[in-house]
Parts: structure tokens; C-alpha cells; sequence
């Protein structure tokens, strides 16, 4: 057994968990139906925008765009390893997003 749990920490978990070392990435929402995309210092919003933010390795944050999920807030991301990026609307609510399941953008 400690063989088989070994050898899925080298390579990876099945059904496209992934075990990042950064925010980039793609990430969906627990509700389902959002998503959103960050590579470096440019995010794909909930509603499909490209914009720039204030990047860094474990945090992005920026203002959603107009007619976007959100719009005219301060969003705050943070990345906790293992577990999901953390989605705050500044001074609100805050959730939980995981790694997307391929195949979902």
C-alpha cells in the first residue's frame, strides 16, 4: 500500500487532481458553473474577460471587470497547497475553488 500511495505522490493523482505549486491554473467554483484562469498576471474571469491583476506566486487579486461575475469588486485569491484557492470578494463572502476537471473552460 505504501508502495501504490508512493508511486500516485510521484506521478500524480488520477482523474485529473493535480497537485500545484502555484495559483496559475485553471480553477472551478464548488457551486459549479464558474471557472476562472490565471497565467501570471492575467486572469480569465467567471465571465470570460481577460484583465491584469496584482500577481505573485500564491495570491492574485483584481477588480472585476463591468458586465463580469462580481462587477466593480475586489476579488482576493489565494492559493493553499493541497486543498484549493481561496475566493474572497473583499469584505464578503469567500469560498473554496478546486482544479477544474480536464475538459471544462
Amino acid at each position: 500500500m505504501r508502495k501504490l500511495l508512493f508511486v500516485l505522490a510521484l506521478f500524480g493523482l488520477p482523474g485529473g487532481t493535480a497537485l500545484a505549486d502555484s495559483i496559475d491554473g485553471e480553477w472551478c467554483a464548488p457551486e459549479g458553473g464558474k471557472s476562472l484562469e490565471i497565467s501570471g498576471a492575467t486572469i480569465r474571469t467567471p465571465g470570460g474577460k481577460q484583465v491584469s491583476g496584482d500577481y505573485r506566486r500564491y495570491s492574485f487579486s483584481y477588480v472585476a471587470p463591468d458586465g463580469d461575475w462580481e462587477a466593480g469588486q475586489a476579488i482576493d485569491l489565494q492559493f493553499i497547497r493541497r486543498v484549493g484557492v481561496r475566493v474572497t470578494i473583499r469584505g464578503g463572502a469567500e469560498s473554496i475553488w478546486k482544479v477544474c476537471p480536464p475538459g471544462i473552460s
